[in-house]
């Protein structure tokens, strides 16, 4: 004698829990999750006592419901921050509940699919093409060109292209300042005073290019021994200050 156990399968653990509650009448949101974890743990052994596959989904799912079964049985809740007992299967809730909701439409969407597939393809496009083709006649078109014609197309197509207005256009602007130029700048600066702070050298043109040009020559005469920097507290913050002996270039 033989016999043949058929088990449903399910498309994931949230389908599985719907089917449960479901079946058992439960309140969605007051489940009981004891008996929910044994169901869901009595299906999964069903499986692999059958030699089926068991997908890592289901595994994660059942360590969630025994996390949420060992958080019920702390006698000391978590409280929120308005102190109010959180409960610990709010979010299980709230994600079978919005899984309902897509599940619920996923009937719709199968009917209309099939209603579809089941009506007739279009036809004849093989005649429709060919009635365009002789609307759009190419080649009787070639056969009435001329030089004429072909002298007006060239002549709408060099239009068309002198009256573009969105070409690129590069503009090089060559600035007023050299490396030479600011290292003067800067020796001329300090030949009055000891040491100048760098705030004074963009107060006298404030202006970017011009910053750029004098910090860079600061640098070289930085390397050259013709200046020394002494660091200020705070950011960008220094003096310049002339060296006992300018060595000769």
């Amino acid at each position: 004698m033989s016999f043949e156990i058929k088990l449903p399968l399910f498309e994931g653990p949230f389908d599985l829990m719907l089917f449960f509650i479901e079946r058992d009448e439960l309140d969605i949101y007051d489940i009981p999750i004891a008996k929910i974890t044994k169901d869901f743990l009595d299906y999964i052994h069903q499986l692999e006592k059958m030699e089926i596959e068991v997908a890592s989904d289901f595994i994660l799912f059942a360590a969630t419901l025994m996390k949420i079964k060992s958080k019920m049985l702390i006698p000391r809740p978590e409280l929120d921050e308005n102190g109010e007992e959180i409960d610990p299967r709010e979010e299980l809730v709230r994600h079978l509940l919005e899984y309902k909701k897509y599940k619920s439409v996923i009937s719709d969407l199968a009917q209309l699919e099939e209603t579809r597939m089941a009506k007739e393809k279009r036809g004849n496009i093989v005649a429709e093409l060919k009635q365009l083709s002789k609307v759009d006649d190419v080649e009787a078109e070639m056969q009435d060109l001329d030089l004429y014609k072909l002298l007006k197309v060239y002549q709408k197509v060099i239009s068309r292209y002198a009256s573009r207005t969105d070409e690129t256009k590069h503009t090089v602007i060559q600035y007023p300042y050299t490396i030479e130029q600011q290292k003067d700048f800067v020796l001329e600066k300090i030949s009055f005073r000891d040491k100048v702070p760098f705030t004074d050298f963009i107060s006298y043109k404030p202006d970017k290019i011009f910053v750029i040009y004098t910090f860079l020559a600061i640098l070289e005469l930085l390397q050259l021994s013709m200046v020394t920097i002494v660091i200020g507290e705070g950011f960008n913050n220094f003096w310049v200050e002339k060296t006992e002996t300018v060595p000769s270039e």
